[in-house]
């Protein structure tokens, strides 16, 4: 039996951005990032310093051309084993509609580019 990928099968499918991104914790310290997953409730980072589970963050994504703040929780870590790169999962938290708009151009884009590569996905699936 064939197996649809992985993000198919999510319920805000991911797809793969990689952008430069900055996580500001609350206590003001910050930590350069590199984004490698993007859905519209989330993304997955990838960080030299490890931030644990539940801290709540701001990160900053700027994949070049343009550029997001919002608010965040780490809800899993990886470690990269042995590697010292650490790649965490968050969760965005309330976003405003400039947040929504720039995440939402972002996915319209990777969808774009998914489709033509492959034909599955639509804009209406990321959003769902």
């Amino acid at each position: 039996m064939v197996q649809a990928p992985y993000a198919v099968k999510r319920a805000n499918p991911r797809f793969s951005f990689f952008a430069d991104a900055e996580v500001t914790l609350r206590d003001g310290t910050r930590s350069v990032a590199q984004l490698a997953e993007l859905s519209s409730r989330g993304c997955y980072i990838d960080t030299l310093e490890p931030i644990p589970i539940h801290t709540k963050l701001r990160l900053k994504i700027c994949d070049g051309t343009s550029t997001c703040e919002l608010p965040g929780k780490v809800i899993y870590m990886h470690s990269g084993g042995g590697l010292g790169i650490f790649g965490m999962g968050v969760l965005f938290g309330d976003l405003g509609a400039e947040q929504h708009f720039a995440i939402d151009a972002w996915l319209h884009r990777l969808a774009r580019q998914t489709g033509k590569n492959s034909g599955k996905h639509s804009f209406t699936q990321i959003r769902g």
